[in-house]
C-alpha cells in the first residue's frame, strides 16, 4: 500500500489481541532482532519520529500515549491537527498504519506493540490534497530541531514509466536538514523505494528513494522472498519485512476509527519498521549524524534467509544486492555497533567531468580530487549524472563498474517507458561501493536491450563521488593494496573483508 501508486484493493482490517507475534519478530529467526535491542534497553525513549502521509489518528487508543503535537502539523488544511479526513472507503489510513509500526504503546491489550514503542511520533497531514513542491518542502523541513526522523511511504507514480523527483523547494529542504537539522547533526530521512515492481520499474527514477539524503528501504516477504510489488536498484540501502503473496503474512499494526489490522503492505509498510529500528539506534546514541547512520545500516545489515539471484561481493568484501541492498537490518546489531560509534569525518564531495564523446562504454581513470581539500578515499554515495537523449528510454540499461570491480545498474530496461525525452542532468545512484577507494578506472555502459532503430546521444557524464578524505598519504590507485572482488575468506564484524588481501592493478578494459 504506497498513497499517490497503487489501487490495490486490501482485506478488511480485523480486531487482534495485543501481540508478540509482531510484524518483526518470527520464531524461525527470520526476524528483525529488535527484541534483542529491547533486551539491551533500547525502546526509543527521547527519539521523535513523524509520519509523513495522509494524517495520524492521535487518538487512537494505541498511539495517544506517545503522540507528540510538537512532531505533527496539517499541511492540507493549514492547522496543527493531523487527524485524518474520514472516508466511507477509509482511504486515509496509511499514515495510521505507518504510525503504529513506529510507535504503538506496548503492554496496553491493544493491537500490536511498535518498534520503538517509547519513542514519541506524530503525523504530518499532506498527502490528501495537491501535493505540490511547497508542501513537500514544508513538510520535510517541520520543526527539524524536534523531529529526528521523518519516515515517508510516497512518490511519484510506480508506473514503471516516470522519471521525476523533487523540484527545488523540496530539494533546498533535504539539502537544509541534513546540514542543519538536529542541531547540525542531520535530519534523518527514511524512504520506501516503491511499489512498482508489477510495471518493472526502477526506483533510480524516484528522486526520493535514489537521493543520497534518503536512506532507502525495500521489503522481503515472510518466506524471504523478493515481493510482486519490489523496485530494484542500485540506490536501495537495506530491507525490512512486509506483504508477500496470500500464503504470506502481512503487517499487524493500528488502523483507522480506533481500530487494528493484521493486512498492512508493500514498502510502505517496511519504511517504518526501519524508521524504528533507525530510533533504537538513535536512543543508544544521540550524537549520530544522518551519514552516520547511513554507515550502521550497511555494516550490520545482512543477507540472512533473502533469496535473490544478484547477490555479488562488492569491492570490500561485503555482499549487496539490487532488490535488497546490504540485506535486512539487524536492530540488536545496529543499537550495539551505535554505542560506540564514533563519528565518520566531514562528507567530501569530489565531482569529475568525464567529456564523453558520445561512445556508449567509456572508461576513465580518476584520482578522486587526491591532493585537493575534496580528496575522496573511502566511498559513500556515487552517482552519474547523465544527460543523454534517447529515441526509446525504456530500452536503456546502464550499469557502472567502480574500479574494484563492483558493478552497479543504474537504470535497468522499463518495458512501460516509450518516453522519447532521455534523461536530463539526472543523478543516478549507488550505493553499492561503500568504503571502497575510488582510485582508477571507472566505467559506463549503455546498452540498449531492445529496437534496433533506436538512437540516441550522451552529451554529459558527470561522476561524483561522496565519502570520507583520509590523512595518510596519497597512494596512487594502480599500487593500492585492495581484496579482490572474490578472494576474501574471512570478514571482521563490520563484514569487511580483512582475509586474503592481493595486490591488485586498476583493471582496465
Amino acid at each position: 500500500e504506497i498513497k499517490k501508486t497503487s489501487n490495490r484493493k486490501l482485506p478488511k482490517s480485523s480486531v487482534l489481541p495485543d501481540l508478540l507475534k509482531c510484524t518483526f519478530y518470527n520464531i524461525n529467526r527470520r526476524d528483525l532482532h529488535v527484541k534483542e535491542a529491547w533486551a539491551q534497553g533500547f525502546t526509543g525513549r527521547g527519539v521523535v519520529i513523524t509520519i509523513l502521509d495522509d494524517g495520524i489518528e492521535k487518538d487512537h487508543p494505541d498511539l495517544a500515549q506517545n503522540y507528540d503535537p510538537d512532531a505533527s502539523y496539517d499541511v492540507n488544511d493549514r492547522d496543527p491537527d493531523p487527524q485524518p479526513r474520514y472516508t466511507q472507503l477509509n482511504d486515509n489510513r496509511h499514515g495510521t498504519r505507518c504510525a503504529g509500526e513506529v510507535a504503538a504503546a506496548a503492554n496496553n491489550g491493544v493491537c500490536g506493540v511498535g518498534v520503538a514503542y517509547n519513542a514519541r511520533i506524530g503525523g504530518v497531514r499532506m498527502l490528501d490534497g495537491e501535493v505540490t513542491d511547497v508542501v513537500e518542502a514544508q513538510s520535510l523541513s517541520l520543526n527539524s530541531q524536534h523531529i529526528h526522523i521523518y519516515s515517508a511511504s510516497w512518490g511519484p507514480e510506480d508506473d514503471g514509466k516516470t522519471v521525476d523527483g523533487p523540484a527545488k523547494l523540496a530539494k533546498e529542504a533535504f539539502l537544509q536538514g541534513v546540514t542543519e537539522g538536529r542541531g547540525g547533526l542531520g535530519s534523518i530521512f527514511v524512504w520506501a523505494s516503491g511499489n512498482g515492481g508489477r510495471e518493472k520499474d526502477s526506483c533510480n527514477c524516484d528522486g526520493y528513494t535514489n537521493s543520497i539524503y534518503t536512506l532507502s528501504i525495500s521489503s522481503t516477504t515472510q518466506y524471504g522472498n523478493v515481493p510482486w510489488y519490489s523496485e530494484a536498484c542500485s540506490s536501495t540501502l537495506a530491507t525490512t519485512y512486509s506483504s508477500g503473496n496470500l500464503n504470506e503474512k502481512q503487517i499487524v499494526t493500528t488502523d483507522l476509527r480506533k481500530k487494528c489490522t493484521d493486512s498492512h503492505t508493500g514498502t510502505s509498510a517496511s519504511a517504518p519498521l526501519a524508521a524504528g529500528i533507525i530510533a533504537l539506534a538513535l536512543e543508544a546514541n544521540m550524537n549520530l549524524t544522518w551519514r552516520d547512520m547511513q554507515h550502521l545500516v550497511v555494516r550490520t545489515a545482512h543477507p540472512a534467509h533473502l533469496i535473490t539471484s544478484d547477490w555479488r561481493t562488492n569491492g570490500v568484501g561485503r555482499l549487496v544486492s539490487h532488490s535488497y541492498g546490504y540485506g535486512l537490518l539487524d536492530a540488536s546489531a545496529m543499537v550495539a555497533l551505535a554505542r560506540n560509534w564514533s563519528s565518520v569525518g566531514p562528507q567530501h564531495k569530489c565531482v569529475i567531468d568525464m567529456e564523453v564523446r558520445n561512445q556508449l562504454l567509456f572508461s576513465k581513470s580518476v584520482e578522486a580530487c587526491s591532493g585537493q581539500l575534496d580528496f575522496v578515499s573511502s566511498l559513500e554515495h556515487v552517482q552519474a549524472r547523465l544527460t543523454l537523449s534517447y529515441s526509446h528510454r525504456g530500452n536503456l540499461a546502464i550499469h557502472l563498474i567502480s574500479p574494484l570491480g563492483t558493478r552497479s545498474t543504474l537504470l535497468a530496461p522499463r518495458p512501460q517507458d516509450n518516453s522519447a525525452e532521455g534523461f536530463n542532468d539526472w543523478a543516478f545512484m549507488t550505493t553499492h561501493a561503500w568504503d571502497e577507494d575510488p582510485r582508477g578506472e571507472w566505467t559506463l555502459e549503455i546498452e540498449n536491450v531492445a529496437g534496433l532503430n533506436d538512437y540516441g546521444v550522451l552529451s554529459q557524464f558527470t561522476l561524483i563521488l561522496y565519502g570520507t578524505g583520509s590523512s595518510s598519504a596519497d597512494l596512487s590507485a594502480s599500487d593500492f593494496s585492495r581484496p579482490s572482488n572474490n578472494s576474501c575468506k574471512t570478514f571482521d564484524a563490520q563484514q569487511i573483508c580483512i582475509g586474503e588481501k592481493i595486490r591488485m592493478r586498476a583493471h582496465t578494459h
